[in-house]
């Protein structure tokens, strides 16, 4: 099992992601699109991506706003693997709106 990410160091590490902030045991960021279907496009490829890893968050979707929640249950807390992913999700988020 992959080891939580110290409390010194977790507000630092999440400074150096693209606008997810912290809340308690998860990071959270909203993704705002032109349309609902866009979104729902966005959703169902954050959706294959965490399938294929086996790490899943928290989603959803109010009209043309996604919000997506990262934690891991095993680990208690945040780890590596969420800030991974928390990139990753910019990244397709940048894939579907440019």
């Amino acid at each position: 099992m992959e080891q939580r990410i110290p409390e010194e160091e977790k507000q630092t590490r999440v400074n150096a992601l693209d606008g997810w902030k912290l809340d308690g045991k998860f990071i959270v960021k909203r993704y705002r699109f032109e349309d609902f279907l866009t979104g729902i496009q966005f959703v169902n490829n954050v959706a294959e991506y965490a399938e294929d890893i086996q790490h899943h968050p928290f989603i959803s979707i109010d009209y043309k706003m996604v919000t997506i929640k990262l934690t891991s249950w095993q680990a208690k807390g945040l780890i590596d693997l969420d800030l991974t992913c928390a990139d990753k999700y910019d990244d397709l988020y940048k894939q579907i709106t440019e």
